[in-house]
C-alpha cells in the first residue's frame, strides 16, 4: 500500500526553558495545528526493528514513555482509541502507526495538521527525521543565562549550580547547531525575537512549515489556560507524585499572557557576579558565536 505524501511535521526542539512551550502554544492557536504536550517517545519509536510486534511495541511505548513516569494521560486519548486505531493500519509499519498518534490527537481537537513540541528532542534529531521524513525542526534558542536562571527553578533541573546548567545548556544548543546540518530541514528561531516581533517570527515559521499565516496566533494567550490543563501531575509507577498538575501550570503561567519582552536578559539582573562569571567560564565560547552581549 502506497501511503500519501504527508505535510511538513513540526518539531519544536531546544535546551529546556529556551521559548518551546511559547512557540508550541502560538503554533496550536492556528486553525489548522495541533501540537500535544510532550512526547518522548520517538526516539524510542524509532528503533523497533521486530516486525512481527512493532504494533504491540509501539503501544507499549507511546503509552509508557518515560518509563518512570509516562505522560500518557497528558494527551486525552483513551488506550483503546489507540488500540483501535493503530488496528487499522494496513500494512502496519512504525512511520504510519507514530502518524496514527498524531492524527488521533489532531482530530480530538478538530485540526488537520500536528506537531511535536519536546525540547531534547534537540539531541535526537537524525533519528526522528529517519521516523519522520517530512520532520522539520525548529530550534529555539536563548541566551544560555536568562535559560539557566529559569531551569534551575523547575522540578526537572540537572542541577542548581551555575556551571553546571552552563554546561547543560552548551551541550544541547551545540549538538542540535551541528546536527541541524544533518537533517533536511532546520531553522533556528530566537527566543528574544520571538518575544519582540512575534509575528515577524511566525511568518517566518509558517513559511517553513508551508502553513499559512494566521493571525489568530498572536492570540494564544487566550486559549493557553485551557490547553495548560492537559498537564496532569506526573506520577511514578509506583503511584508517588512526582509533579503536581499546579507545579505544572506555574512553570508554564507565562504563557498565558502576551508576550513578556521584559523577560529578555534577566540575567543582568538576577545574577550575581559570581554567577555570571562562571556562566562565562563555561558557555562564553557559544555566547559570543550567538551574538549575545556580555555586560
Amino acid at each position: 500500500m502506497h501511503f500519501p505524501p504527508q505535510p511538513p511535521f513540526p518539531c519544536l526542539v531546544g535546551a529546556p526553558r529556551s521559548g518551546t512551550t511559547l512557540l508550541r502554544m502560538m503554533l496550536d492557536a492556528h486553525p489548522e495545528m495541533a501540537s500535544p504536550p510532550e512526547t518522548g517517545f520517538l526516539p524510542r519509536a524509532a528503533h523497533i526493528h521486530l516486525p512481527g510486534m512493532r504494533r504491540q511495541r509501539l503501544f507499549r511505548i507511546v503509552t509508557g514513555t518515560p518509563r518512570r513516569s509516562p505522560t500518557w494521560h497528558d494527551f486525552g486519548i483513551a488506550k483503546e482509541d489507540l488500540q483501535r486505531s493503530l488496528a487499522t493500519v494496513k500494512p502496519f509499519t512504525v512511520r504510519e502507526g507514530v502518524r496514527t498518534f498524531y492524527r488521533l490527537y489532531a482530530a480530538n481537537h478538530g485540526k488537520v495538521r500536528f506537531g511535536d513540541k519536546t525540547p531534547l528532542y534537540a539531541l535526537e534529531m537524525p533519528a526522528i527525521q529517519r521516523l519522520l521524513p517530512e520532520a522539520r525542526f525548529i530550534h529555539l534558542i536563548r541566551d544560555g543565562r536568562d535559560v539557566a536562571l529559569s531551569l534551575r527553578k523547575t522540578w526537572f533541573a540537572p542541577s542548581q549550580e551555575i556551571n553546571h546548567l552552563a554546561q547543560y545548556w552548551k551541550r544541547i544548543v551545540t549538538r542540535a547547531r551541528e546536527d541541524g546540518n544533518k537533517v533536511n530541514h532546520y531553522l533556528e528561531v530566537r527566543f528574544e525575537d520571538l518575544v519582540t516581533n512575534p509575528e515577524k517570527v511566525l511568518s517566518r515559521a509558517c513559511a517553513f512549515l508551508d502553513l499559512p499565516y494566521d493571525p489568530a496566533m498572536l492570540l494564544y494567550w487566550k486559549g493557553a489556560p485551557e490547553r495548560l490543563k492537559e498537564h496532569k501531575a506526573r506520577q511514578r509507577r509506583d503511584g508517588t507524585v512526582l509533579v503536581s498538575q499546579d507545579q505544572r501550570f506555574q512553570q508554564q503561567r507565562l504563557t498565558t499572557k502576551p508576550p513578556q519582552a521584559e523577560r529578555v536578559g534577566i540575567w543582568v539582573q538576577e545574577m550575581t557576579p559570581e554567577e555570571k562569571q562562571a556562566f562565562a567560564d563555561e558557555a562564553g565560547d557559544l555566547l559570543r558565536v550567538l551574538g549575545y552581549d556580555f555586560r
